[in-house]
This record gives C-alpha cells, sequence and structure tokens, in this order.
C-alpha cells in the first residue's frame, strides 16, 4: 500500500475508534504510531512519537492553557457569575425579555474571564433558569437562552479552542484572542435581537401565557452602589487581562498568571475559598490542563504523521484539479465541521480537521486568524445540536429536574444554532469582523 493510501487507512481507522469509544488522544497516537511504523519502521516509529510529544508542548507558551483555566476555576468558585447575573437583571429589569437579555448578557462577560462554554452553561444552568421560570417565561426558552449563550465563552477571549486552534496553525493566540472580540460581541448581539423579536412580536414562544409576570410581593432590592459594587470586581478582570493584552503589556501566558492572581484574589477577599475548595479547584485545573495538553501532543504527532503520508499536499493538489475554488472548499470544510459537532465533540474536531484542511487553506491564500474564527463558531454550533450537544447535557445536568427533557433543552437551542448560522455566514463574507483588532 501507498504512504497515500495508509494516510487515509489511518483516518478511518481513528475516526472508528473513536465512535466506538476510544479516547480522542489515543486514538490519535495510536493511529499515527502504527502508520509510521508501517511507512518507516518500528524504531523510527518509536523516535517520531518520543519527538513529536517533546516538541510539542516544551514551549512556555503553553503554560498559558493552565492559567487561564485556573482562573476560570477561581472565578467561578466565587460566585461572579451570581452577581454578573444580578447587575445585568438589573440594568434590563424594564425591558420585556430583559431576563433573557440579562443571562446573554451575563454570558458573555462571564466569557471573558472563563474561556469554557461548559462552565458558563453550568453556572447560568442554576442562576438565570430558576429566576426566568419565576418570571413567567416557558421552561423550553428558560433553558434554551442558557445553553444557546453559553457557547459565547469559548469565542469571547479568553478561548482554550482559540489556544488549541493557534498552537495547531501555528499562529499568535494573543491576535486569535482579539479576534475573537468583535465576532463575540456581534454573536451576543444577535442573540439579543433574537430574543427581542421573540418578546415584542411573539411573546407566546418566550412566556407562559404570552405575559411576562413578575412574582408577587417581589421589592426590587439591587441599587445603582450595590451593582456597582458586584461589577467592579468583573470589571476589573476584564481590563486587566484584556487590556493588558490589547494594549501589548502581557504576553497571552502573562495575561493568564495574572487574571489567574485577580481571580484569586477575588475569591479570598469574598470569602468564598476555603482550603476544601482550594484544592479541588487545584485538582480540577490539573485535570483539565493535563486532558488539553494531552490532546496537542497527540494532534502534533497526527499532523506529523499526515505530513510524512503526503496526504495534505495531495488533497490540496487534488482540489486544485477539480477546479474548487476557494469558497466551495471553505463552505464544503464548514458544513463537514458542523456536521461532525453532531457527534464527536468539539477538541476532536479540531485535531481531526486541521491538519487536513491548514494547508489546503494556506495555498488558496487564506487568512489563518480568519479562518480560525469561522471554525471555532462552526465547531461550537455542535455544542446545541443532537445528539452529541455538551452544552444541552450540562445544562440537564445542573438543572437536575424531570420536567425538562433533553428534547426540551434541544428544541430550546433551535433558535440560537440558526443565529449562530447567520453569524458564521457574516464572519465569511467580511473578514474585517474577524481580523481588523487582530492586525491593527
Amino acid at each position: 500500500m501507498s504512504d497515500l493510501g495508509i494516510g487515509f487507512m489511518a483516518i478511518g481507522v481513528m475516526l472508528v475508534a473513536i465512535v466506538l469509544g476510544m479516547h480522542i488522544g489515543v486514538a490519535l497516537i495510536v493511529t499515527s504510531f502504527v502508520s509510521v511504523l508501517f511507512i518507516r519502521s518500528p524504531e523510527i516509529a518509536a523516535r517520531f512519537v518520543g519527538a513529536s510529544a517533546n516538541d510539542a508542548i516544551r514551549d512556555y507558551l503553553f503554560g498559558v492553557v493552565p492559567l487561564f483555566v485556573l482562573m476560570g476555576m477561581f472565578v467561578s468558585v466565587s460566585g461572579v457569575g451570581r452577581d454578573t447575573f444580578d447587575v445585568f437583571q438589573w440594568l434590563l429589569r424594564r425591558l420585556k425579555g430583559g431576563l433573557g437579555l440579562a443571562t446573554v448578557g451575563a454570558n458573555a462577560v462571564f466569557a471573558a474571564i472563563t474561556g469554557i462554554s461548559i462552565a458558563s452553561a453550568s453556572v447560568f444552568t442554576k442562576v438565570a433558569v430558576p429566576e426566568m421560570m419565576r418570571h413567567g417565561y416557558t421552561p423550553r426558552f428558560s433553558v434554551g437562552v442558557v445553553a444557546g449563550s453559553s457557547v459565547l465563552g469559548m469565542l469571547i477571549p479568553p478561548s482554550l479552542l482559540m489556544i488549541i486552534y493557534g498552537v495547531i496553525a501555528e499562529e499568535s493566540i494573543g491576535r486569535m484572542f482579539l479576534a475573537g472580540i468583535l465576532p463575540g460581541l456581534c454573536l451576543a448581539l444577535g442573540f439579543a435581537a433574537l430574543i427581542l423579536g421573540f418578546a415584542y412580536f411573539w411573546p407566546t414562544k418566550i412566556f407562559t401565557g404570552g405575559v411576562q409576570r413578575a412574582p408577587d410581593g417581589e421589592e426590587q432590592q439591587e441599587t445603582a452602589a450595590t451593582a456597582a459594587v458586584k461589577f467592579l470586581p468583573i470589571l476589573t478582570l476584564v481590563v486587566l487581562v484584556l487590556g493588558g493584552l490589547y494594549g501589548g503589556i502581557f504576553t497571552p501566558t502573562e495575561a493568564g498568571a495574572v487574571g489567574a492572581a485577580g481571580a484569586f484574589a477575588i475569591a479570598l477577599l469574598r470569602r468564598r475559598l476555603t482550603w476544601r475548595k482550594l484544592w479541588n479547584v487545584l485538582v480540577e485545573t490539573g485535570y483539565v490542563s493535563v486532558s488539553v495538553l494531552f490532546l496537542i501532543a497527540a494532534a502534533s504527532l497526527y499532523s506529523r504523521m499526515l505530513a510524512l503520508t503526503g496526504m495534505p499536499a495531495a488533497i490540496t493538489t487534488g482540489i486544485t484539479e477539480m477546479g474548487l475554488g476557494p469558497w466551495a472548499f471553505l463552505l464544503a470544510y464548514l458544513v463537514i465541521v458542523i456536521a461532525l459537532g453532531c457527534i464527536i465533540d468539539s477538541v476532536s474536531i479540531m485535531l481531526i480537521m486541521l491538519p487536513i484542511v491548514l494547508p489546503v487553506a494556506r495555498e488558496f491564500g487564506m487568512d489563518l486568524i480568519w479562518f480560525g474564527v469561522l471554525t471555532v463558531v462552526a465547531v461550537e454550533i455542535g455544542l446545541l445540536t443532537p445528539p452529541f450537544g455538551v452544552s444541552v447535557y450540562t445544562v440537564k445536568s445542573a438543572l437536575n429536574d424531570p420536567r425538562i427533557t433533553i428534547r426540551d433543552i434541544f428544541a430550546g437551542t433551535l433558535p440560537f444554532v440558526l443565529v449562530m448560522i447567520s453569524a458564521l455566514f457574516l464572519f465569511a463574507m467580511f473578514p474585517g469582523l474577524s481580523i481588523w483588532l487582530a492586525r491593527m
């Protein structure tokens, strides 16, 4: 069998292994090792694995992964998510659909200090869903808006997916972060417009009986002063991390360290951090960080194996000979990514697809930062689509309410999926939304 044939077979075997339940990192390493073994020799294959693992994560830049994860964990423990929701609820209290808008706004701000969609989904399921249902929102809409807006966590920086993309594409992580700001805000505004449209023109879709109501005897306890006190720590963290990155004061790794220290200080000042919670935060950070770094090392090995088989070059040549232009290639790629999101997780999609398509994107002269933003948005759609829908299952698990089924949550997220697809088209047609800040 030719080297190219081995490469295609390796991808098929790996996909089958993942569907059967093998961990994505293990599947990547095993198939890559066996493929190199067939192409060269056992000794070279063993050295190939060792060299790839060593080269993949030895740079200090990879310290950005545990630092941003640690910051997100401290933020979750400190109760910042609850306070963020309270502030937005107070600001938007006079608008129809105000609680839905508050959930989107709080998710957008929370995303700027966590970078993990699942964390947003878990926090705001417990905070926002009971409050919305108390105010007469339908259960389906309440869970849908939380799950839908949680995807902002992977687009608005700092973002774990942006880090992984930057590593695989060999692009600046700082520029990737900056590139996610405008698209993230545009997506949040799209969600807000959707909620306002329902509230004013189709209220029966979001309110029980078609009318928003306030619980009997409820008094507004929040004031401008208390809201400012609650929002100050959040604002400080956002300005510290993103302001430092944008102003060129910090590298991404330094920004992660400063953000983690700031989140730690907030948790201490609020007296939310016991010794037990601190231990749990550190252990969970270790689990997440090791998992991500292991995947990055596996992806490096997989990428080198594909290059050795000549597959990226063959695919590029094939697409050129077929007469497919850059737009046809991009459309096909995004459709495949969205389809894969229905059956496998976000990180797996990126690890499998990017080593194959990045050489093609470079050959077409595409801006890889813009390409990365499109990839992250397309991948994030998979968080909301059945049957996989990680954010949907996170909401279901955190809610623990037998009256609200998985089907209800998927139905509630459908309008948000349509908004994301529209936003994906917008970002593709207007690359400046993605690259303007990154190229300044």
